[in-house]
């Protein structure tokens, strides 16, 4: 290499450093392999499609719309570096980085701006060597604020003062903001203008401190008035420095209790949810969603508040455990729309342990790119937004619920913070994002977070933190689970109190023989009439509940609770009904006359076939309802004359594989990245030697017999050759190979950027050339 050479590096990835690179296509091609992969990594979207050289992956660097993705990820400090820069035209030549201290001064250290472009630099937004700097034109235009906002002196106004001189405007005046907020900070009007009256709006707010004056006709409004107008989180973009949180400190297992709290009552609400939707599916709307009047009317039977309900049926949705389609059975009334109702993924989730239905319930949310609380709030048409319909997507929510539960969990085990600081700090590393991660947005995702037991007291569960990071988040919420009790306190008003979460056993007899009227860590069942029949006609004998009481209660079981039982159980079969259609029987003719001589046995269509039996044509579940609600106790059987359980399971609406709800990029694995680097160098060099012995100058195609002739000369003398390839989507590169065979229209040649023999096709190759 000469002394002029300052942009080639060498085929094994050691880079050579340049002597003043002239473009960022020859600094990047100085950089090392190692460096380069990092540079891909971070910036994605330059490596699709591969690169065939380095001056090609200059340019997709230097475009605007990747420019923006990258700054997406930049901190006030990063911009404020960039602006700084920005002033000193280092878009156009190159600044010495001692101009860069100067302008900091006290602002930062040395290290923290060191730091700083050695981050920029990773991401090819700022390049050069450590004594000169230079940037990317594009990047001036992601900067957030007006370049040059930073040179001038700080605001007068605080948040606190702002707020006050917002609440003593006028109308006019208030509207000029507004509309400044929602647009350009930027506006034009002649009222700057020195002379202009002092009562004009302008005039007056310029004077409030709530306008900068730019000059006779321009005014701007400040930052951090807008930020206020905007209901954003409020920092100063002239600090360098970031905001700071103040938290308290929490016992994890304080927090981890409470938690494990809120996922057993999120489990029982959604089970709840399910219930009300298998027995009543919900018609759905036109656009997909769930109506308002529904989402009310399962409130009102499941018990549970509005807004709950919306993240509830959101969230049963994104894990599969809802959807909208034709339900079986389907509804008497069906007309052929499609309803929300439980899918056929429901019933194993029923059965699960309580940690495996929580973490199939969090997953879902963490990744969901839907916002829950948009629920209710007013469109653009002034009507409501719908659960689960297409106004509640938003494709940025897992990546900002990534960053509110990771600045939590970077608070330490047991730390809380302020939803207001936690907002401002990630406006601060994220100004870019301000708008999303307003201090409501901040807060309503934290409310979701504590309903899912991620977050508790303001702090980060051990679940939530797994979950966070990969862990194991269901052996963690397991953990902090209170352990099953297997038994029970019945009491002498027939109520039966759990001490604490039942195994699910005792819970399953407990539910069949009980009906629930409150629930939580300890929860109250009530023992009737009904809940014992239920039980009974699912099987269970009077001796087998005497016994269940007996062995699983702490108390003594009362008296009347005996009596109860007896008493049902004497009534309860003496009636029989069954499939003939349906059937009933009776071994005491007198009941089955009184039967056949009430109302119910014209709705039922009962005919008497011998003193003891009678056949309906309804189904037997009818049947069965039909007579208790006449006020008789029949219990059903099946042909053996054994008890059946017909407790309706619900309707079901069959799984079906979900598109994805938002298409997220492949992330390219290193070896695809070293890969792609590895092309880069081939296409470089091959740029560098092609034209020495090409087969047209031009470097179109030559002709099919010179093309093969060359090859071949190749793979005899084992030489390299260049050649102009062009694949199946139509990307052209230029590498180097080493000719193998040529035949049947394909070249077999050794590819040293893949380190592997490779098949070309002949007709793609657009030239050839021999490597000196």
């Amino acid at each position: 290499m000469t002394d002029t050479d300052d942009t080639t590096a060498s085929t094994n990835g050691t880079a050579v450093s340049p002597r003043g690179a002239a473009t960022l296509a020859d600094w990047l091609a100085a950089r090392s392999d190692a460096e380069l992969t990092d540079l891909l990594r971070r910036r994605p979207d330059l490596a699709v499609p591969p690169p065939a050289t380095i001056v090609v992956l200059a340019g997709r660097a230097e475009q605007r719309a990747s420019v923006a993705r990258a700054a997406d990820n930049l901190t006030s400090l990063d911009f404020g570096v960039l602006e700084l820069l920005a002033l000193e035209r280092a878009d156009e030549v190159a600044v010495p980085r001692a101009t860069l201290q100067d302008a900091v001064r006290s602002r930062a250290t040395k290290k923290t701006v060191d730091a700083t472009l050695d981050g920029l630099r990773s991401v090819g937004i700022v390049w050069g060597d450590k004594t000169s700097l230079r940037i990317v034109p594009a990047v001036v235009a992601t900067i957030p604020w007006r370049v040059g906002r930073s040179a001038e002196p700080v605001e007068t106004l605080d948040e606190a003062g702002i707020t006050a001189a917002l609440a003593g405007l006028q109308t006019a005046e208030r509207d000029i903001l507004e509309t400044l907020a929602k647009s350009s900070s930027i506006g034009r009007t002649r009222d700057a203008a020195p002379g202009t009256p002092p009562d004009r709006p302008v005039q007056r707010l310029l004077a409030a401190g709530l306008l900068r004056w730019i000059d006779d006709e321009t005014v701007e409004l400040p930052f951090q008035v807008r930020q206020v107008l905007r209901g954003e989180a409020v920092f100063d973009p002239t600090s360098l420095a970031a905001p700071t949180v103040t938290g308290r400190k929490h016992k994890p297992a304080d927090i981890n209790a409470a938690a494990a709290g809120e996922a057993i009552e999120l489990v029982r609400h959604c089970e709840d949810v399910v219930k009300a939707l298998g027995e009543i599916p919900a018609p759905a709307l036109r656009a997909g969603g769930l109506g308002v009047r529904e989402l009310r009317r399962i409130a009102k039977t499941s018990g549970i508040d509005e807004n709950r309900l919306s993240l509830l049926v959101e969230l049963l949705s994104a894990a599969g455990l809802i959807a909208s389609g034709t339900p079986d059975p389907a509804p008497t009334s069906d007309t052929g729309e499609n309803y929300w109702a439980p899918t056929t993924a429901v019933d194993n989730w029923l059965t699960s342990p309580v940690a495996r239905r929580w973490h199939a319930l969090a997953a879902a949310w963490l990744e969901l790119p839907r916002m829950a609380w948009f629920i209710g709030m007013r469109d653009a048409n002034d009507k409501p937004v719908a659960a689960l319909s297409e106004e509640v997507r938003a494709p940025s929510a897992p990546r900002d619920r990534q960053a509110i539960l990771g600045l939590l969990a970077e608070l330490g085990t047991g730390h809380s913070a302020d939803p207001a600081e936690v907002s401002r700090l990630l406006a601060w590393r994220r100004p870019r994002w301000g708008a999303r991660l307003r201090v409501h947005a901040v807060e309503r995702t934290l409310e979701e977070a504590a309903t899912l037991g991620l977050v508790a007291r303001g702090a980060l569960s051990s679940p939530g933190r797994a979950l966070l990071h990969g862990g194991d988040a269901e052996a963690e919420m397991h953990a902090s689970l209170p352990e099953p009790v297997d038994h029970v306190l019945v009491q002498a008003d027939l109520t039966v109190v759990a001490p604490g979460p039942l195994t699910p056993e005792l819970l399953e007899q407990v539910t069949l023989v009980a009906d629930i009227e409150s629930a939580g860590a300890a929860s109250m069942y009530r023992i009737s009439e009904d809940s014992i029949r239920r039980a009974l006609d699912v099987g269970m004998t009077a001796a087998e509940l005497h016994s269940l009481f007996a062995t699983r209660s702490r108390t003594p079981v009362p008296q009347s609770l005996s009596y109860l039982i007896d008493d049902v159980a004497r009534r309860h079969g003496r009636l029989r009904a069954g499939v003939a259609a349906s059937f009933v029987r009776c071994e005491d003719p007198t009941l089955l006359a009184e039967v056949l001589a009430s109302p119910v046995a014209a709705s039922l269509a009962l005919r008497a076939l011998a003193p003891t039996v009678a056949v309906s044509q309804a189904p037997l579940r009818e049947v069965l309802g039909e007579l208790r609600a006449a006020g008789f106790a029949p219990a059903g059987e099946d042909s053996s004359g054994a008890l059946v359980d017909l407790r309706p399971r619900g309707a079901r609406v069959l799984t079906r594989r979900k598109a994805p709800a938002s298409r997220t990029p492949a992330v390219a694995t290193d070896a695809q990245l070293d890969a792609v680097v590895r092309t880069l160098r081939a296409g470089d060099l091959a740029a560098s030697t092609r034209g020495s012995g090409s087969i047209r100058s031009d470097g179109s195609r030559a002709s099919s017999a010179a093309t093969i002739a060359l090859l071949n000369a190749a793979a005899r003398e084992r030489s390299s050759v260049t050649i102009g390839y062009v694949d199946a989507q139509g990307v052209a590169t230029h590498r180097i190979v080493d000719p193998v065979s040529v035949g049947g229209g394909q070249l077999d040649a050794f590819d040293p950027a893949s380190g592997a023999v490779r098949r070309f096709t002949l007709h793609r190759i657009t030239s050839v050339a021999r490597v000196d």
